[in-house]
């Protein structure tokens, strides 16, 4: 079983219900071996600013950042990792994206648990491999490609 701790410190109305959360985790964690655990934390501009600046040493908030869990090799913890969402981020990128504010919730939230997963963009071939990826659960969940009107792959 996947299990989701969900932690709302944003003060928007328009934030999918546990439930969403829970749905798309469950499609990208089908064929996890074990139970697994994840954190989410929805979050304003100035703390996903300061993570930002932080952990990834850039100015300004992020729409999405994952932090995968390290066990040390003593430890067994089913804690896949946290992601940090930034809800002014997500709500803004949609409506300038001309996409449903729900859809963009479930790319970016898969899009983050494939962090949490090993994959990554930080070459043309991870990134299409991940983009190729995202696409396929997307689609499972009835979505329709995100990149099809992007020329380029933020990061």
């Amino acid at each position: 079983m996947n299990q989701l701790d969900l932690q709302i410190v944003s003060t928007s109305t328009q934030i999918p219900t546990s439930a969403h959360f829970q749905k798309w985790i469950d499609t990208v964690l089908k064929s996890a071996q074990s139970d697994t655990e994840v954190l989410i934390r929805l979050v304003d501009d100035k703390e996903s600013a300061d993570l930002n600046q932080r952990y990834r040493h850039k100015q300004g908030s992020t729409n999405i950042l994952s932090f995968p869990f390290e066990a040390p090799d003593i430890i067994e913890s089913p804690l896949l990792g946290d992601l940090i969402i930034c809800v002014p981020v997500i709500e803004n990128q949609a409506q300038q994206q001309h996409k449903r504010l729900l859809d963009h919730w479930a790319h970016i939230v898969i899009h983050g648990l494939l962090h949490l997963c090993g994959y990554d963009h930080i070459d043309h071939t991870e990134a299409q491999e991940m983009e190729t990826k995202e696409i396929k659960l997307l689609n499972t969940l009835l979505i329709n490609n995100p990149y099809e009107e992007k020329k380029f792959h933020e990061r």
